[in-house]
């Protein structure tokens, strides 16, 4: 029995593991290491919550210690992710420099995404509203929106020298998604209770049109990080704009 409940705990501990191997990669300049090890923890995180469910194997301590691993994986990784983004394109000779404040404040914008991702964990651990979808976005998307961008820099140079000579796109990014993460937008999640279509619609369009970029991506040679990408601003975009039409609708 008790070997059971610790089947969630262990895969918490491999979630928590992978973060703190991705924050490390963060520095060593790896940052599609860092990304992957993301993409990875959060597979560790969708398993220890199924397997709780399937084993009952609730337990206090899993509670806090899922938030922990979630802080690591999702809230300081992609943050020092991006620390180490700024500071790389800060100092490339080969990039043109923009001014120093802008530097600064890019530094300030990527800490504020383990900030509010703490924030967001907190909420949801005390939000009994969050027990099916999300009020605000979920961290793991954050961070592997983040991961899957800077993943695709490495694929196609054009890219990184774009975004290292204007790399106050990614400060205002960071600050976009640093107040999605604590907003009071409804966001779906993918939390299947049946099969129904009535009750899970937005789920099926989402995993369609999901579906049909990946073929277009295949089509298109498209590296994968970036449908990842997609995906996920997608999934942003059809939350606000239904949050938007339903509060017209009220």
């Amino acid at each position: 029995m008790e070997l059971k409940k610790s089947i969630p705990n262990t895969l918490t501990c491999c979630n928590l593991l992978c973060g703190s191997i991705a924050v490390a990669c963060s520095f060593r300049m790896e940052f599609q290491a860092a990304f992957l090890l993301i993409l990875l923890a959060a597979v560790f995180d969708f398993l220890d919550g199924f397997s709780a469910r399937l084993l009952k194997a609730y337990s206090a301590i899993g509670k806090e210690l899922d938030s922990l691993a979630d802080m690591v994986s999702f809230g300081l990784a992609p943050a020092f992710i991006l620390w180490n983004v700024f500071q790389l394109f800060h100092r490339d000779p080969t990039f043109r420099p923009l001014p120093e404040w802008v530097y600064v404040l890019s530094l300030a914008s990527s800490l504020l995404i383990g900030v509010f991702s703490a924030l967001r964990l907190a909420k949801f651990n005390t939000d009994p509203r969050q027990s099916e979808n999300f009020i605000g976005l979920a961290t793991p998307a954050c961070a592997l929106l983040i991961g899957s961008l800077l993943y695709a820099t490495k694929v196609y140079p054009e890219m990184e020298q774009y975004l290292a000579t204007r790399f106050y796109l990614l400060a205002i990014l960071a600050l976009g998604l640093s107040a999605l993460l604590v907003s009071e937008i409804p966001m779906f999640s993918f939390k299947f209770k049946n099969f129904s279509f009535k009750d899970n619609s937005r789920r099926f369009l989402f995993l369609g049109i999901a579906a049909l970029l990946g073929i277009a991506a295949l089509i298109a040679g498209v590296n994968w990080s970036l449908w990842v990408a997609a995906l996920f601003l997608i999934y942003i975009l059809l939350n606000v704009l239904w949050s938007i039409f339903e509060k017209k609708e009220v």
